[in-house]
């Protein structure tokens, strides 16, 4: 049975006493409402440590006033029971005062891999994200900690963070699920109807297309436009951005260069991310 934990210290004692034991500890930090995505990120930290830590919090201070916070999909005792299942050793659960108490004042602010994409949209998302994870980090102290290369942008984010403050986690990308028409697993996907679905299958599509298209030389301009067009001929009712990154750096892509297409559409009152492969060549 996966132990739960709903404070720092508890956590904190618990990870000293593998550690002490020899164990190598890893971290998968998530906002709960859990699918097969989240899974597949446990199995990778398995397979990396002696023991698994997976958090639930869903972090206000990554949410604008406008956005989903108190929508966001809350099932803490399924996501247990899949956590159970996956073999994950301990679960910290904590409440907002735990991670943010009365008189919280300090901010992490980012750049580098941030600019733009996500940030032309969500100012303040990275800041938030940064703080949490850079907390989670300290109170959970892991050797290792996994994330999805769906939220690719994040990614990269996190691992310029460890970087720039000398943190001794090693940060794992592990790919995105997807179903079996393609569609990017997300906590989101569960905000669309029947209807949505269908159309939300078409936006990889789109992206593996402008990916295979860059690879062979297409003019990226041109090849982007045409992308956005692909996804709001498919029925999404706005696109925030697709764009051509380097993979590392998220600075603008370089033809030849290894890459990521990345786009963000909204789709009724869901907004859905996803990002495929350009292969260096």
């Amino acid at each position: 049975m996966t132990e739960v934990v709903e404070t720092v210290a508890a956590l904190r004692a618990q990870v000293n006493a593998w550690r002490a034991a020899g164990l190598k500890v890893a971290l998968v930090p998530t906002m709960g409402a859990l699918h097969e995505g989240h899974v597949s990120l446990m199995r990778a930290a398995r397979q990396r440590a002696d023991r698994c830590v997976v958090s639930i919090f869903v972090n206000p201070r990554q949410f604008a006033p406008t956005e989903d916070l108190d929508k966001y999909p809350r099932q803490l005792a399924l996501d247990l029971d899949k956590l159970h299942r996956a073999g994950v050793h301990l679960a910290f659960t904590p409440s907002v005062d735990e991670v943010y108490p009365e008189g919280f004042a300090t901010t992490i602010s980012v750049g580098g891999p941030s600019a733009g994409l996500e940030t032309d949209f969500r100012p303040a998302f990275f800041d938030g994200v940064a703080t949490v994870v850079a907390k989670l980090f300290v109170q959970a102290a892991p050797d290792i900690a996994v994330f999805g290369e769906k939220d690719y942008q994040q990614l990269c984010v996190v691992r310029k963070l460890c970087l720039d403050l000398n943190l001794p986690v090693e940060v794992v990308g592990s790919p995105t699920i997807r179903d079996a028409e393609g569609l990017a697993m997300s906590s989101r996907n569960a905000y669309l109807s029947p209807a949505e679905l269908e159309i939300a299958r078409k936006l990889n599509k789109a992206l593996r297309k402008a990916a295979a298209a860059l690879q062979v030389g297409a003019d990226e301009t041109a090849t982007m436009a045409t992308a956005r067009q692909e996804v709001l001929d498919a029925g999404f009712d706005g696109v925030d951005y697709v764009e051509a990154r380097e993979s590392l750096t998220l600075a603008p892509w370089r033809r030849g260069a290894e890459g990521r297409v990345l786009v963000a559409a909204r789709l009724g009152k869901t907004r859905l991310i996803d990002n495929v492969e350009v292969r260096k060549t």
